[in-house]
């Protein structure tokens, strides 16, 4: 489906855009493929670049002889958050973040997801091998809309106006 039939009734749900993908998660059309494999490539390339600048950084403490102990708790630190940074986003391509979304919390988890970069990166990389990154999550929503949208269809009885009025009583009542 292109954009212009996913427009083509007023008030019918429209499908979330997905970054990099667009609406063509919808019908995997537009390139869909070649995007998915994109997506794959430039987030492992990436990821693998962002070693390499970590590793370069190690080498730095290395040379500057900071000891064995701020050695492991850098390495430690690293792969904790990227840990942390893979799973946070493994679960919003499975489900919508809850109501505390914006709190301060989330603002502190900003941090962990910055040093985890790594772990963002290979999420992206290892779910855009079977969908688009968050597709599941988009599609499964998309079609409790268009269900709820056709249920509301159904169960309209057409125009009110255009209705015959129904026949008034003889004007005895009952009692």
């Amino acid at each position: 489906m292109s954009d212009a039939q996913h427009t083509a009734a007023p008030g019918c749900p429209e499908p979330d855009e997905i970054r990099f993908f667009g609406t063509s998660w919808v019908e995997h059309d537009g390139g869909y493929a070649l995007r998915r494999a994109g997506v794959a490539v430039g987030s492992l390339v990436l990821a693998a670049a962002g070693a390499l600048v970590l590793r370069f950084a190690f080498q730095g403490l290395e040379i500057a002889a900071v000891g064995s102990f701020v050695n492991v708790l850098v390495v430690a630190g690293f792969a904790i958050c990227s840990a942390l940074a893979f799973r946070r986003t493994w679960d919003g391509f499975v489900r919508r973040p809850g109501p505390a979304a914006d709190s301060g919390a989330e603002r502190s988890m900003q941090s962990l997801m910055l040093i985890g970069f790594i772990g963002t990166l290979l999420a992206y990389f290892c779910r855009s091998l079977a969908e688009a990154p968050g597709e599941k999550l988009r599609r499964t929503e998309y079609a409790a809309a268009r269900e709820r949208y056709a249920r509301r269809r159904e169960t309209r009885a057409g125009n009110p106006a255009a209705r015959k009025p129904k026949p008034k009583g003889t004007g005895k009542k009952r009692r």
